[in-house]
């Protein structure tokens, strides 16, 4: 770029030089000075300059201000995409030259051509492909001599509604590389061709430099493994697809694919085997998605792909046509690569970026649970199942598991709001959904994982251990498993801290006994019989405890014995300030809390059973 600016400078030098000396310049011509300031001050008023006038222009280039034109190509480096560059080019030429078109070509390496996009000066554009096979045209040997050529007429553009005249095809090279060539249409181009050589000049570094930073930045959002777009990549033109789409009111659809047995392959035969299994199904997935479809290393071995103006059933079916493909795929001691797809559409399916992913993943654990049918996978779309099947209800838990972190959304208050839509759920049902509430739950704390299912069976093994009727076990195992809902309502700040609480802190953390009463279990009669359970399982003997203070046997049964299995649980687990405590210390610490913290007949009933029930 310096030495194009050591030219411009040179260009500039050279007219000032002319006008001391009082000659004729071969760049500017002194007695056309007057003219010159005339139309820069007609530009400045916003009137349209003579030389746009192509009737003016009957002498070569040289009759105008050069520096007119060194002046625009120096701003030429602020631009930012080639559209701007166009544009850019566009108003230069046609403020100064007036020439009928001219045209800037591109090299595709992938299609070995060409790429060719032409303007007039009435605004049109025309775009063709130049095979760079036909080597008798001009601009194929401008490219590859790397040497400029004056065409006497334009038929090699097969440019029929345009009168035939001369043209100049001048190479775009940067740092020693052609990278397309610069056209234009002018019968005193071989005069005016130190202008155009540093137009095109200017034109390839800026072209050049726009290449280089967009494939920086596709470095930034690329996988190395696998060459596709990585997850911050991928996130990113999701954002932007959907808002495209919410534009034109289309549907957008995401394919979510899982490798199958990819933890139990890096297992066995290493990473390496793995990272060859991820890399074929990217390859595969590269080949067969449409023109426009993105794809992305979602995770560890999960591929998604954006399908832009895309329904759901068309997705499955493109999703069908990609499993195929795998499946005809075999990697040696593997065999056929194997996938769980899942698919989820916008807006049929959630119009939010978040929530659509999470549909998709959560059809991909479907897909999974599912299995092959006659070899292929199931491709299941989120519009296919019932939230409350068991299945359905099961990859939900798991994904919200694992995805929590990262979600930014609260997803627990959506199934909280499936819970109070349905008022008619059987006693299996209401389990199945509050065993995926609690994983939801004990997700969003993660100290405390696979919590309340523990807490659920301890309670209820201790109801039985003391003989109480079955239907009262199941409503103690179905309370002790919502026990910690109210956690919905506390922050996770206060959830993940590392170590003790401040009073300010526990404070908070001593609501939400109330918090899951109110906001879950009073709006669904359902759920009302659990109330005691979940709002009194912090109280103690002694009348310290939360939220009211109760003493002694104004405390229910059932809360007694959910407090019980909730601090052994609580005791056994590890902990990011302490590891978790052996059977012995747990039982001893209980034996201490008798009759002041917790109840002594359930303590020593429970002391009978802990061996039995192992640590979580």
């Amino acid at each position: 770029m310096n030495k194009n600016k050591t030219e411009i400078s040179n260009i500039n030098n050279l007219n000032k030089v002319s006008r001391q000396k009082n000659v004729t310049s071969p760049i500017i011509q002194e007695n056309l000075v007057s003219k010159v300031n005339e139309l820069t001050f007609n530009s400045a008023a916003n009137q349209p300059p003579l030389r746009q006038n192509r009737s003016y222009r009957s002498d070569s280039l040289s009759s105008f201000d050069y520096r007119y034109i060194t002046d625009k190509l120096l701003k030429i480096d602020n631009i930012e995409s080639i559209n701007e560059l166009y544009n850019s080019i566009n108003s230069l030429i046609t403020n100064t030259i007036g020439s009928d078109f001219y045209a800037i070509g591109l090299f595709k390496e992938q299609s070995n051509c060409i790429n060719l996009r032409l303007r007039d000066k009435m605004g049109n554009t025309y775009s063709t492909k130049i095979f760079m096979k036909d080597k008798d045209n001009p601009i194929v040997q401008v490219f590859t001599n790397h040497k400029s050529m004056f065409v006497e007429k334009h038929d090699y553009l097969k440019l029929n509604y345009y009168k035939n005249t001369s043209t100049v095809i001048l190479p775009l090279l940067s740092a020693n590389k052609c990278i397309g060539v610069f056209i234009m249409e002018d019968k005193h181009a071989r005069q005016d061709e130190i202008i155009y050589a540093l137009i095109a000049k200017y034109t390839a570094l800026v072209i050049h430099n726009l290449e280089l930073t967009e494939k920086s930045e596709e470095f930034v959002n690329t996988d190395t493994l696998t060459l596709l777009y990585n997850h911050r990549g991928f996130q990113e033109l999701l954002s932007n697809e959907i808002a495209r789409s919410q534009t034109t009111k289309q549907q957008l659809s995401v394919i979510m694919m899982d490798i199958n047995n990819i933890t139990k392959i890096n297992r066995e035969q290493g990473h390496a085997k793995g990272d060859e299994v991820i890399k074929l199904v990217a390859e595969k997935v590269r080949q067969n998605v449409r023109e426009g479809d993105i794809a992305g290393r979602y995770g560890g071995d999960e591929i998604a792909i954006i399908l832009p103006k895309t329904s759901s059933d068309r997705a499955k079916y493109l999703a069908e046509y990609l499993t195929y493909s795998l499946s005809c795929c075999f990697i040696d001691n593997i065999g056929p690569i194997k996938v769980s797809v899942g698919v989820a559409t916008y807006p049929d399916c959630a119009e939010d970026k978040e929530k659509l992913l999470l549909l998709a993943e959560q059809a991909m654990y479907i897909s999974q649970a599912k299995g092959y049918k006659d070899g292929m996978s199931a491709i299941i779309s989120s519009s296919d199942f019932n939230f409350w099947d068991d299945v359905a209800l099961k990859s939900y838990a798991e994904v919200v598991s694992k995805r929590h972190a990262q979600l930014g959304i609260n997803f627990e208050e959506e199934l909280i709001t499936k819970f109070h839509s349905d008022h008619n759920l059987s006693g299996t049902k209401i389990r199945e959904i509050a065993t995926s509430l609690a994983g939801a739950i004990d997700a969003k704390d993660t100290y405390t994982k696979g919590h309340s299912t523990s807490v659920s069976k301890y309670s209820e093994a201790l109801a039985r251990a003391i003989n109480l009727p079955e239907d009262e076990v199941e409503r103690i195992a179905l309370g002790a498993l919502l026990h910690d809902v109210g956690k919905i309502g506390i922050p996770e700040t206060v959830l993940r801290k590392e170590g003790p609480l401040s009073n300010e802190e526990w404070e908070i953390m001593k609501q939400h006994p109330v918090i899951g009463v109110e906001k879950v279990l009073q709006p669904n009669p359902n759920l009302r019989d659990l109330i005691p359970i979940v709002k009194y399982h912090h109280e103690r003997i002694d009348g310290t405890g939360y939220p009211e203070g109760l003493t002694g046997d104004k405390i229910p049964l059932a809360a007694k014995i959910v407090a019980i299995a909730d601090t052994y649980h609580a005791l056994t687990s590890d902990r990011p300030y302490r590891k978790g405590m052996d059977l012995e210390k747990a039982v001893s610490i209980l034996e201490e809390g008798a009759g002041t913290q917790w109840d002594s007949d359930l303590i020593r009933t429970f002391i009978q059973i802990a061996p039995s029930l192992g640590i979580q």
